[in-house]
């Protein structure tokens, strides 16, 4: 039936990851059709080397797409004559882009973000918390006659990330086999963080069974609790934090024994490469 998608996920980490198995879903029931992604920058490489998806796309709304350059991306999107847009991140940037660039059958949440423009409008019970946001992402596609698909989710890793890892572990000492665990004490909003001071107890507790070392994960704004930590810890604690790309978090994690992290992004791509995973969850 459709030959030509295209799924809109431009917001984060975690989010983007959630969404791969929606494409799964997408592939086995169009395995003809080409599958691409609209994604932000910085989740390129989560999504990069899929072999659900055919073609990545971005929108560079900070560089290239911002102010006049969004009618280029308008332009970009039109020259694809997709016949479908599945839009997860339904806001009105990416519902206005998939109406104006001439997609007749859009697909997404209903809202007040310019959710006029979707002609298959769902209702958006995400916000209840009643279930995984990867199964919410399935239902999405019901309106398809996708149904009862499995939630698997999936990161592909790069050569170049990975010999990244391999030669950072080196640097560092480390045995390919050593326990290594990842703490990622951040997170976008603040009452997902924990109290540093929890994180130092947890770590010095882990100390006692686990002798491997442990790397602080995230983005620069966990810098100061991951010196925090470094501080309070006895080593060796490595920092991270704000120095390693998406593609270079996922090598990484794919290496540890564990990570310990609040609700944030490292959490969905450990979890889909298999790495065990204790994620803390402070907001009632």
């Amino acid at each position: 039936m459709y030959q030509n998608i295209l799924v809109v996920r431009t917001d984060k980490i975690g989010d983007v990851v959630l969404t791969t198995a929606a494409l799964r879903a997408l592939r086995r029931k169009f395995p003809e059709a080409k599958i691409s992604v609209l994604l932000s920058p910085a989740t390129r490489a989560l999504v990069e080397g899929n072999p659900d998806v055919d073609a990545v796309l971005v929108d560079d709304r900070a560089g290239v797409h911002k102010g006049v350059g969004y009618l280029r991306l308008v332009r970009e999107i039109r020259k694809n004559h997709f016949d479908l847009a599945v839009i997860y991140h339904t806001k009105k940037r990416t519902n206005l882009l998939c109406w104006a660039a001439g997609i007749p059958v859009r697909l997404g949440y209903k809202n007040k973000k310019f959710g006029f423009l979707l002609n298959v409008p769902l209702p958006d019970e995400r916000p209840l918390g009643k279930k995984h946001e990867a199964r919410y992402c399935l239902e999405v596609l019901k309106t398809l006659g996708i149904t009862d698909a499995a939630v698997t989710l999936h990161v592909p890793v790069h050569a170049d990330n990975e010999r990244w890892a391999k030669n950072w572990m080196r640097r560092c000492g480390m045995l390919p086999e050593q326990d290594l665990i990842a703490v990622s004490p951040s997170a976008s909003c603040p009452t997902r963080r924990w109290p540093v001071s929890r994180f130092i107890e947890l770590i010095q507790g882990l100390q006692v069974r686990f002798k491997g070392p442990f790397v602080i994960v995230g983005g620069p704004e966990g810098h100061p609790v991951a010196e925090e930590i470094q501080r309070a810890v006895p080593g060796p604690v490595y920092d991270l934090t704000g120095q390693t790309t998406v593609g270079q978090l996922a090598s990484l994690l794919k290496r540890c024994k564990l990570l310990v992290s609040n609700d944030s992004g490292p959490v969905h791509v450990a979890a889909a490469l298999g790495t065990p995973v204790v994620s803390i969850f402070t907001r009632n």
